[in-house]
């Protein structure tokens, strides 16, 4: 007798130790909660240096999450986000409707939320005396139009200009078709390397370079001002005016990008799907929320969601 009711008292505790699992673990599989797990997440290359200070902190403050960055392309960041390879993608654009009419024809609504305004930052070597450029001649030059420095600056004792981007499919690249080039083709001589550090380094080298990246690259995390930016290489002003002065020239710095006045800037979306309000939506509410606004802050982008001060002081 005793027996067996060790044997009922032992199956009581086998069937409510799997209850209790079954109700700890989601149906799909997913184990991760708002603030802890391991999720990976896909961020554009050009944003590694804010998305990885952001994800260092976020793990600081919550030691049982784990946020494992993908740095990749944003084509690819998409698409493994229409896969459901992953729930959270860092990008410079929203969905298309296409993109989110496949997600809702699988009862998959995500969100689009906006963290931070960026910049496209022209390079060009230290040794270049040329520093003042408008989008009306950027343009000339993506699509092959002006192929000398001299067709840009008579005076220039460079030759061919050599136009370098990080990745043909990044973001940047599409920047500078849509917003630049106004859909116009790119002209052959515009080379693609992988990454955002492979330009900064090949424009350093090269006198007669123009790279093309995102600003927080640049950003020299010492200056609270934002208006520092690395020695490596040099940032050139740009206008939308028809001809650059001193006078209607910006640098990106995130004064000029907070007012408008920088001509070449961009918007970095969190691209959320995540129904279940885990994990992912624990660290895109984090980007948004008064800490990770004020790394974004302090890394010379400027905040989306919270409001801020910066220093107005123009070019030298």
């Amino acid at each position: 007798m005793k027996t067996v009711k060790q044997l009922q008292l032992t199956g009581l505790f086998v069937v409510l130790a799997l209850l209790s699992a079954c109700q700890g673990k989601p149906g799909d599989g997913q184990t991760d909660t708002y603030t802890s797990g391991v999720i990976a997440i896909a961020a554009d290359e050009s944003f590694r240096p804010i998305v990885q200070e952001e994800v260092d902190v976020f793990e600081g403050l919550f030691p049982l999450a784990g946020i494992v960055p993908r740095y990749v392309t944003e084509v690819e960041a998409v698409n493994l986000l229409l896969k459901d390879s992953l729930r959270l993608a860092i990008t410079s654009r929203r969905l298309t409707p296409g993109e989110m009419n496949s997600f809702n024809s699988r009862k998959f609504f995500p969100q689009e939320i906006k963290i931070a305004t960026d910049g496209l930052a022209l390079i060009t070597h230290r040794s270049n005396p040329d520093s003042l450029i408008t989008v009306k001649d950027i343009r000339r030059i993506l699509t092959g139009d002006a192929k000398q420095w001299t067709d840009i600056y008579p005076a220039s004792r460079l030759k061919g200009i050599r136009l370098v981007f990080d990745n043909k499919n990044s973001g940047t690249v599409r920047f500078a078709v849509d917003s630049i080039c106004k859909g116009a083709s790119l002209s052959n001589r515009v080379k693609a390397l992988k990454t955002n550090r492979e330009v900064i380094d090949y424009v350093a080298r090269t006198p007669d370079a123009i790279g093309i990246i995102g600003v927080n690259w640049l950003s020299d995390r010492n200056d609270s001002t934002g208006l520092s930016f690395s020695k490596e290489v040099q940032v050139m002003s740009v206008s939308a005016a028809d001809k650059a002065t001193p006078e209607n020239s910006y640098k990106p710095y995130q004064a000029y990008l907070f007012y408008g006045s920088y001509p070449l800037a961009r918007s970095i979306y969190a691209l959320l799907n995540d129904p279940r309000g885990a994990l992912p939506w624990g660290f895109t509410s984090f980007l948004a929320s008064d800490r990770g606004q004020r790394i974004i802050l302090k890394s010379g982008l400027v905040p989306a969601t919270q409001p801020v001060r910066v220093v107005n002081v123009k070019d030298e």
